[in-house]
């Protein structure tokens, strides 16, 4: 029998390999036992065929060397196939760009670990815990997830995660490299360990006009006190016509986001410790009175995001509450609705703001933003700490941050310098506001975050999010002038009341 026939069965063989290897969109280990299965397969019909062959004669009683070699070849990746460790990597980052840089670092690893096979599969962040269920439910786990943090505490409820495996990654990459508030935020009130570790993250901020605050001798807009002093003080300086833009669209979620910033630097939850509903506590009511009346100063309402970035762009207000991935457009300015861009008021606008990311109210201190986190699951493979490891280590942690630098801020303190050099943007802020962003997750906190909710809660938690009721009170206190603070936070009493006994009866 000639080699030609032979080799078609070889690449066939390779074929299905590399489909097996390739197939990442949640296929569970076991296909290392088809790709098994398919090479035994080939092996005994190579070792037929030779035993053929040597029957047929002297003249082929020797086995072709070629032949002989395939076979060995067979032989060797079966071995491979069956010593090596599959570790299952899900993940959030799910752009065709990002998945290929994941990719790429799992390559890395396989090179230097070749027992061991990393299949990255990008998942969708709203379908994770649906992801998950499916896959407890298959005995399925991956080893490792990325998601953002309020996943982190039900997993944990759940028994899901492997929070010995989570203490034993943080400690071998450097417990006390992490961030502080990070490592806060992952740890399981239950037990005080951490759940997950943390990966990477956006703060949101006050960013102002430091140049004016400057000529005008104003403290930066940290406190309750300071913000509102400059948003009346500003207007009429530098052509500046209003003092901040404010959520106040009934109908987005801006007004939202930076409410809850303000609510909880003044000590307002929607629970107390014992689940009973608190929208209606002084304190909320301080924190409605306080963000309302702002809009005396504020750009003339109902206004969200892209009203208050323009505004800001334009030279028009001196303030705005914006994430840090505003950061390339305070440089190049921002895309329009109508797909034309914005110019800047000033070329140098970055370099002319400042960035403060911690409020300070009456009763306590709080940045608002976002914290990832890598899960790595129950029954993982001890392999997966490793892995994690190599994703946050060095070049390779870089690599990750890179791929949106304004919203991927490092957790780990070590990360932060070259972070800074990441993007060419950076260059337009001086470096206390990078170091001022790195530190933003000192103080992050959120509704969501917060970890003695349980699952019912953090549901109506979304529920007033997805429902736009802050949204609502504020438009109508701010902009129709129908709601009281006082009244606004009884109406949000009454709504959120309900929600909790329409969750309670699914």
């Amino acid at each position: 029998m000639s080699v030609k026939k032979i080799r078609p069965i070889i690449f066939g063989v390779l074929v299905i390999a590399s489909m097996l290897i390739a197939s990442c969109g949640g296929a569970p280990q076991t296909a290392a036992d088809d790709q098994v299965a398919q090479l035994q397969s080939q092996i005994e019909e190579l070792q037929s065929q030779l035993q053929e062959a040597a029957t047929q004669g002297a003249e082929a009683a020797a086995p072709d060397p070629e032949l002989q070699a395939q076979l060995e070849e067979l032989q060797s990746q079966l071995n491979s196939v069956q010593n090596r460790t599959v570790v299952e990597f899900w993940t959030t980052d799910n752009e065709e760009e990002r998945v290929t840089r994941y990719e790429e670092i799992a390559k890395k690893y396989m090179e230097l670990h070749p027992e061991v096979e990393i299949r990255i599969v990008p998942i969708e962040e709203a379908g994770i815990s649906q992801r998950i269920s499916t896959a407890v439910a298959a005995n399925r786990l991956p080893d490792i997830i990325r998601m953002g943090i309020e996943r982190v505490a039900a997993f944990a409820a759940d028994g899901i995660l492997d929070e010995d495996a989570v203490v034993s990654t943080i400690q071998a990459i450097g417990e006390d490299d992490f961030r502080a508030g990070p490592l806060e935020m992952v740890t399981d009130p239950a037990n005080g360990k951490y759940a997950a570790i943390p990966f990477d993250g956006w703060i949101q901020a006050l960013w102002y006009r430091e140049d004016v605050f400057t000529e005008l001798g104003l403290t930066a807009p940290i406190t309750w006190d300071d913000i509102d002093t400059a948003c009346k003080a500003l207007p009429g300086n530098d052509d500046l016509l209003y003092g901040i833009g404010l959520g106040t669209d009934p109908g987005q979620n801006y007004g939202h986001q930076v409410f809850e910033q303000v609510a909880i630097s003044n000590n307002a939850w929607p629970f107390d410790a014992e689940g009973n509903v608190t929208m209606n506590t002084p304190e909320m009511v301080a924190a409605l009175e306080f963000y309302t009346g702002l809009q005396e100063c504020a750009l003339p309402g109902p206004q969200y995001w892209r009203g208050a970035r323009e505004a800001y762009e334009y030279g028009q207000s001196g303030m705005m509450f914006y994430s840090t991935y505003i950061m390339d457009d305070l440089v190049d300015g921002s895309g329009m609705e109508d797909g034309s861009m914005v110019q800047l008021a000033y070329a140098d606008l970055a370099a002319r703001t400042g960035f403060a990311p911690s409020m300070e109210g009456p009763n306590g201190a709080a940045t608002y933003g976002q914290l990832v986190a890598l899960g790595i699951m129950k029954d993982a493979n001890p392999v997966a700490q490793d892995v994690v490891k190599f994703f946050m280590t060095g070049e390779n942690y870089q690599d990750v941050l890179a791929l949106a630098p304004f919203g991927k801020v490092p957790v780990l303190a070590s990360a932060v310098d070259e972070w800074k050099s990441s993007s060419d943007y950076f260059g337009n802020y001086p470096p206390e506001t990078l170091e001022a962003i790195a530190a933003g997750y000192d103080t992050m906190q959120r509704w969501l975050f917060r970890p003695e909710y349980d699952a019912t809660q953090r549901a109506v938690i979304g529920d007033i999010e997805g429902r736009l009721l802050i949204p609502q009170v504020i438009s109508n206190i701010a902009i129709e002038g129908t709601m009281t603070p006082a009244q606004g936070a009884e109406w949000l009493q009454e709504q959120v009341e309900l929600l909790v006994t329409e969750r309670s009866q699914e």
